[in-house]
């Protein structure tokens, strides 16, 4: 599977999916949807917690997935973005963290194999959803005491490696660290990932994707597009880039830093433009496509979707857009022999 995504990488730029919340929002699921009948007398809400929703309403989950892929994604991510004991504390569900991940990932590949299976030429790939978690390593939450940490380097190890073992179980394709605010916390996934690799003596391709804050140009752990990317770049990764907090054309120059820093594979997943006053989306699918056609005239990105605000009919304009264009060359490719 590695060297079918290589390969799909090598042909054209790979379309990911779009926003799962955005869709989950239109099933309009209320506090008995998210329990179930599994979890009908639990004692705290769940309602919000949508990674719940891939035990309670799985038809949901893979109706979505579906959609994404009918409308042109090559990869869909698992419904996995807070699946961590971390993030799954403020539910008091960390016990459940390993069943999450694995029927998440088992819901996201059955549907992948039937679409593989009936387009054989454009094979469908499934991503495991690697969240940055409500906690940050490098910075104190305290503005009273600068030198807390809420949490530890091990702390996160530990949590990222039993997602990773989870979801590499349910048969994902790919692992994506994503939506990084913290470089430290990717750093402690990124470890969790190699240390699974080395003890099942496997290879999982990677993908890594960071999260420009706001128009200073950096993450929210104050890292530069360039020093973010530097950061990572001990550990092999089939990609790098970055998504949500701003929309196509605000992450446009940072895109362009790493896409000519790097040569491996570059990712996008922008936002469908900024939030409005009620914290909407506004940009249609063809104003987003319109902004994205500038990163495949630059040659910046090999791989794009969307997050926050995107829906199918984004994706399917996305794709629609991108299948006129060739992928961005890779620096092994421009200097291999013809």
């Amino acid at each position: 599977m590695k060297n079918n995504i290589q390969q799909a990488l090598q042909n054209r730029i790979l379309i990911l999916d779009g926003a799962m919340g955005t869709m989950l929002q239109r099933y309009k699921f209320s506090e008995e949807d998210f329990r179930g009948e599994r979890f009908k007398d639990y004692p705290t809400s769940v309602k919000g917690n949508n990674d719940l929703l891939s035990l309670t309403q799985p038809k949901a989950i893979a109706e979505i997935h579906a959609k994404y892929f009918a409308a042109g994604a090559d990869i869909v991510e698992t419904n996995t973005f807070s699946s961590t004991t971390i993030a799954m504390a403020d539910y008091d569900m960390e016990d459940l963290v390993y069943e999450l991940n694995f029927e998440s990932a088992k819901i996201a590949k059955k549907v992948a194999d039937e679409f593989t299976a009936k387009e054989p030429h454009k094979p469908r790939f499934v991503a495991g959803a690697m969240g940055p978690t409500n906690k940050t390593a490098s910075m104190s939450p305290d503005v009273n005491d600068p030198g807390f940490r809420a949490i530890s380097f091990d702390q996160l190890r530990i949590a990222y490696k039993q997602q990773t073992e989870a979801l590499l179980d349910g048969g994902v394709d790919v692992l994506l660290v994503e939506t990084i605010f913290d470089t430290l916390n990717a750093k402690a996934a990124l470890f969790a990932i190699e240390e699974v690799k080395a003890e099942r003596n496997i290879e999982v391709p990677i993908m890594v994707s960071g999260t420009i804050t706001d128009a200073s140009g950096r993450t929210l752990s104050g890292q530069t597009a360039e020093a973010f990317l530097i950061s990572i770049s001990h550990i092999p990764l089939l990609s790098v880039g970055f998504n949500c907090a701003l929309g196509a054309k605000q992450l446009t120059p940072h895109l362009e830093i790493i896409a000519n820093r790097t040569n491996i594979a570059v990712s996008a997943y922008p936002n469908a433009g900024l939030p409005n006053a009620f914290g909407e989306y506004d940009e249609s699918p063809e104003q987003m496509a319109a902004q994205i056609k500038e990163y495949l005239d630059k040659k910046l990105i090999n791989i794009i979707g969307g997050c926050c605000g995107t829906t199918p009919e984004h994706i399917a304009a996305i794709a629609k857009i991108a299948s006129q264009y060739q992928p961005r060359p890779l620096i092994s490719e421009i200097n291999s022999p013809v």
